[in-house]
């Protein structure tokens, strides 16, 4: 089932020709609200870049991007989106916070030195930890733990402000097999009571196939 606006379906993200360098071109695609959309192509072909060009880490050079029903240039909830990245993991050892730190940080765009989360977000937070299996470890510091671990907590903090959209670049690279499937039920929970919308950048379509309702190709253009 699907949320529908005024008897039509609510699209959440949208690219009409959209291009960058010499990597992509004419890129069109519409999400729409509760879809679960697999990204898949070639080492180098774009995928990342696609995901960047969405979140406005990097700047179009050509098309149109409208986020939420708002051109991306005038958009300014980029909070209702969470993000992994695929370097998620790649971080300095001696990095102080630990994490709990930085999982809190999911709450950054409403909290301030003068707010705190709420007692339900709180709850929130712990749910995930214990799901992600790494309550026992939130007072660690984030660069003393393992890769999967690092990626189990960016993956918490990309959660706990419950994202209307999740983009996801890889999350899994590193993480054990139990925890993969523990994530993938969860993802498949909430893109289905919450409708959570899921752009998942993938090589393993196999482990989606039963999950995803949109599959797009991408690759690069070369000039």
């Amino acid at each position: 089932m699907r949320w529908v606006v005024n008897n039509l379906v609510e699209k959440i993200i949208e690219l009409k020709n959209v291009g960058y360098k010499n990597i992509l071109s004419t890129i069109s695609l519409d999400i729409e609200r509760g879809d679960y959309v697999a990204i898949i192509g070639p080492n180098g072909g774009g995928k990342s870049t696609l995901l960047k060009l969405i979140l406005k880490l990097l700047k179009k050079e050509s098309g149109e991007i409208s986020l939420f029903s708002t051109p991306q240039d005038k958009f300014k909830d980029f909070y209702k989106i969470g993000y992994v990245a695929q370097n998620s993991v790649q971080i300095d050892t001696n990095f102080p916070a630990t994490v709990h730190e930085i999982i809190n940080l999911g709450f950054a765009h409403k909290t301030s030195l003068f707010t705190k989360s709420s007692e339900q977000e709180r709850e929130y937070m712990e749910y995930l930890m214990e799901k992600f299996a790494i309550s026992d470890i939130k007072d660690y510091q984030i660069g003393s733990l393992s890769g999967g671990q690092r990626q189990r907590a960016m993956i918490t903090r990309a959660l706990v402000n419950q994202p209307e959209v999740l983009i996801l670049d890889e999350p899994n690279a590193g993480i054990d097999e139990n925890s993969q499937e523990t994530f993938y039920t969860l993802l498949r929970e909430l893109n289905q009571s919450k409708k959570l919308t899921v752009i998942f950048v993938t090589h393993d379509l196999g482990r989606l196939k039963n999950d995803v309702n949109k599959v797009f190709h991408i690759n690069k253009v070369l000039s």
